[in-house]
């Protein structure tokens, strides 16, 4: 049954790629399906984009062991400050400027926004130096998953997830990850309602009432508002989880793609539904791990102890096989869909922002459309590498690659969106601040997994201070280039190329 099932979901990613292969003519109908992607298909892409393997074996199971219940903070946060608030405060402002400026990846946005070609590329090295550790965080966790359910070894299951990953992709682009996406996501819905009827009942848990119970004779800080850890290792876990989607690029894609501005709202209320159902199934199901093991499981390549078995080993005992299977399907799923935006985005800064963009701006769209099918594949490949050397630690992995890139896009992005005065040098420091602190701090404490969510959370804020400090400081834009962008009775549409040899710019550059 496990094989028949993983069969179908195989052919269902495969045949996605091929229905929607012809499709893919251009780089922008590739990457963004021509803008054209609806509420329900966009919703659903930003959910299985936002929570993959990751939070079902690393985060779910990590945080559930050490916080108890207190976990549950961060299903409250991810789906009200990562899904609700992100659409409502991100999604019409991103596709309207992107639109104007005819960007379309975040290097894309900041070059234009900022009428510097230096920052896009400079951006698109960051996007696809540090989303490979993140792409690889993935594919450790599913694989962990494949060796506990199908006793496949992790190096295969790793292999096998990598050449599945780069089949689908390279075929369909993101139609098909979108089409995918929507599937994938009812699984996952599914998948969580079959996790909870089954953990809840089952012995080891014996109900809602008797968990408390439970929890509280092993420790009463398992069933306090802030578990043991204390609330400063909390906070920094719910604010690295639910602000980092507001600046990482896989994330904000979602927004550029989007049909039209009226699917902004059903996408959001789906997408906060979706947000809800999922994170509570994993984190809840995290936070009950003290009631099935009394010390961390063994990885038996290693002989130590480690939190990323928690869940597969909790999955495999305590579910009979169909649920097993569903729940496979559903953490593959979530996976499948974090790395299609992953490749994605990270193989359209090399094709669109560099090489297209700067080394051979005279490519053809059918050349930029092959080179990106091979960017895909070469990204993949570097995760597979990362991957292969098998980390300590997925959380402390994931945690280091999200703070990083969100620490460096998410002043100059949302500043760039809503206030004109931002300038060149402002969106520089922003970017450089939120890198500097990030990897300066976590070489500093020797990747201590205990404070790398903590250093992310303070690589996103630090450059928001930091961006208006540095631009009431130093020369603003033309008005001639920022009148289009913040005018709403403005009709004229900007093009990226446009401003780089027009004479705004060079007197700009003067």
């Amino acid at each position: 049954m496990r094989f028949v099932l993983l069969g179908i979901f195989i052919a269902v990613l495969v045949v996605s790629g091929l229905l929607t292969m012809r499709k893919n003519n251009t780089v922008q109908s590739f990457f963004l399906g021509d803008r054209g992607i609806g509420p329900w298909f966009s919703a659903f892409a930003y959910g299985t984009t936002y929570f993959s393997a990751v939070i079902f074996i690393g985060y779910a199971g990590k945080v559930g062991w050490g916080f108890g219940l207190s976990a549950l903070w961060i299903v409250a946060g991810n789906t009200l400050v990562g899904s609700l608030l992100a659409w409502k405060i991100l999604a019409r402002r991103t596709r309207e400027m992107t639109v104007r400026l005819n960007a379309m990846t975040m290097p894309e946005f900041l070059g234009a926004r900022y009428q510097d070609q230096g920052l896009k590329i400079f951006s698109a090295l960051v996007i696809f130096i540090f989303l490979v550790p993140y792409s690889a965080s993935v594919y450790m966790g599913l694989s962990y998953l494949f060796e506990q359910v199908f006793q496949i070894p992790y190096t295969y299951a790793l292999v096998f997830m990598a050449l599945l990953t780069a089949v689908y992709l390279v075929l369909g682009g993101y139609r098909a990850v979108a089409l995918t996406d929507f599937i994938q996501g009812m699984v996952m819905v599914a998948g969580v309602g079959i996790l909870l009827y089954y953990i809840i009942g089952n012995p080891h848990v014996g109900g809602l009432t008797n968990a408390v119970s439970k929890l509280t004779a092993i420790n009463p800080g398992f069933v306090a508002p802030v578990g043991p850890p204390g609330w400063l290792p909390l906070f920094s876990l719910v604010a690295l989880t639910s602000i980092g989607p507001w600046g990482l690029p896989q994330m904000v894609q979602k927004y550029y793609a989007l049909k039209d501005e009226r699917s902004i709202r059903p996408a959001m209320i789906i997408s906060t539904l979706f947000a809800l159902i999922v994170t509570f199934g994993a984190y809840f199901t995290g936070s009950l791990s003290r009631l099935f093991f009394d010390k961390l499981p063994v990885d038996p390549a290693t002989g130590v102890g480690t939190p990323d078995l928690l869940m597969p080993q909790i999955l495999s005992t305590a579910l009979p096989e169909l649920g097993v299977t569903m729940i496979f399907l559903l953490v593959l799923s979530a996976s499948m869909s974090t790395l299609a935006s992953l490749v994605l985005v990270s193989s359209s800064t090399l094709a669109v922002d560099m090489i297209q963009g700067w080394l051979k701006p005279d490519m053809s769209e059918r050349s930029g459309v092959r080179l990106m099918r091979l960017l895909v594949v070469l990204f993949i490949a570097l995760s597979l590498v990362v991957a292969m050397v098998k980390p300590a630690f997925i959380l402390t992995l994931m945690a280091l690659s999200w703070g990083t890139v969100a620490g460096f896009f998410l002043a100059p992005y949302l500043y760039g969106l809503f206030w004109q005065g931002t300038t060149k040098a402002g969106a520089w420091a922003g970017g450089l601040s939120g890198l500097i602190v990030s990897l300066g701090l976590s070489v500093y404490y020797k990747m201590d997994a205990g404070l790398i969510p903590l250093i992310g959370v303070l690589a996103m804020l630090i450059p928001l201070a930091v961006v208006p400090l540095v631009s009431l400081m130093t020369r603003p834009l033309p008005s001639a280039h920022l009148e289009p962008l913040f005018n709403k009775n403005f009709s004229t549409e900007l093009s990226s190329k446009a401003w780089s040899s027009s004479q705004d710019q060079k007197a700009y550059d003067v």
